[in-house]
């Protein structure tokens, strides 16, 4: 399964640890600082992968919250089919009634993997990999 990791600039260290769990757990992930390169156009870059993606995991930070490029993310995949039941929201360092009010309605209605913002995230994380190997 193709997964795209959807996260706000700074919020890179975490979805680095994401994307390395993912791949370690068998997970066909793309990773933009290794598929992008400074001479390419990121947005179709970034385009192009979604579109072949079969599963998105949402990385809903503080930041996150207020990026337009998660939402635009979100919307893409809310409104293709193909990721139906594969749209993972994870919520970092995020009261979820709080976060849920910010983000689009349908995401209130998925499974959303919680995990603080530091320390022991690892059980989380893989709280995302079964999510994912669930709907595979």
């Amino acid at each position: 399964m193709k997964v795209f990791v959807t996260h706000a600039e700074g919020d890179e260290p975490l979805a680095r640890q994401v994307l390395r769990a993912l791949e370690q757990a068998g997970l066909e992930v793309w990773d933009d600082e290794r598929e992008i390169y400074p001479s390419d156009n990121w947005a179709k870059v970034t385009g192009q992968a979604l579109e072949e993606a079969e599963a998105l995991v949402v990385l809903l930070t503080p930041k996150a919250l207020d990026s337009t490029r998660v939402l635009r993310d979100i919307d893409f995949a809310l409104v293709n089919g193909r990721f139906k039941n594969r749209v993972i929201p994870v919520l970092v360092g995020l009261d979820q009634s709080i976060a849920m009010e910010r983000v689009p309605w349908i995401l209130r209605h998925l499974k959303v993997v919680t995990m603080p913002a530091v320390g022991r995230q690892e059980e989380d994380i893989e709280c995302i990999t079964h999510a994912l190997k669930a709907v595979a």
